[in-house]
């Protein structure tokens, strides 16, 4: 799902980024207000997890990729303003560091998997999920369909943001200066490596993780975290 540099005009990569600069301020803000000091290693632990699930890529034909996220997972246990800045530290070490994902696309990248993914999934767990306890059955049901969901509501804006820039920038003699496939052939693409492969591993990962910090460590877990 990591967009490289090269496959979003600038124009397209700047106005992300430029979307995404007072979502991480409002971000910083809401950890301070909301995070405990005790939540902090958490976050830490969260980021890590995120980093690592993330370096397991399938290629996907156009130059994207599949992989789980672990968003949703820390939006469950830390909320999803704490999950966006853990999961935007995550994208952005991998830019710089790893050349994994575009410098360039980096205001993308988190814009599609560190808060439409964690957002998503966070409120989509809580509609599922109610007030059962997040050891239930429930609560794991819940767990798995929203990183499934989430994750592939990141992929269908990822794929729409690349088959966008094959429509509007193109030379003169019609051919396409960054992505260059259409936005259907896009979306088919994206969407079914991430529907029938990563979402299926988001879901396992998500429900796993969430059973394992519920039988060990249910303090994490006794109060909802709050949007």
């Amino acid at each position: 799902m990591h967009i490289p540099d090269g496959y979003l005009s600038p124009q397209t990569a700047v106005a992300m980024t430029a979307v995404m600069v007072p979502i991480w301020g409002i971000v910083v803000k809401k950890v301070r207000e909301k995070l405990k000091k005790r939540d902090v290693p958490i976050l830490a632990i969260g980021a890590a997890f995120s980093f690592i699930i993330m370096m397991f890529n399938l290629p996907i034909p156009g130059g994207s990729s599949a992989h789980a996220v672990g968003a949703v997972l820390l939006a469950i246990l830390l909320g999803p303003w704490a999950a966006t800045i853990g999961v935007s530290v995550a994208l952005i070490i991998q830019a710089l560091v790893f050349g994994d994902g575009g410098i360039m696309a980096i205001g993308a990248n988190c814009f599609n998997m560190a808060f439409v993914m964690p957002f998503i999934g966070y409120y989509v767990y809580r509609a599922i999920c109610g007030q059962a306890a997040p050891s239930s059955k429930r609560a794991l049901i819940a767990a798995a369909v929203a990183g499934y969901v989430g994750l592939n509501c990141a992929a269908f804006i990822t794929a729409v943001e690349f088959g966008s820039q094959y429509h509007l920038f193109r030379t003169a003699e019609g051919m396409p200066l960054y992505f260059m496939y259409p936005i259907k052939v896009a979306v088919a693409t994206m969407m079914s490596e991430h529907l029938i492969i990563a979402g299926p591993v988001e879901a396992i990962a998500t429900a796993i993780g969430l059973h394992f910090i519920a039988n060990n460590y249910p303090d994490l877990l006794r109060q909802p975290r709050a949007a």
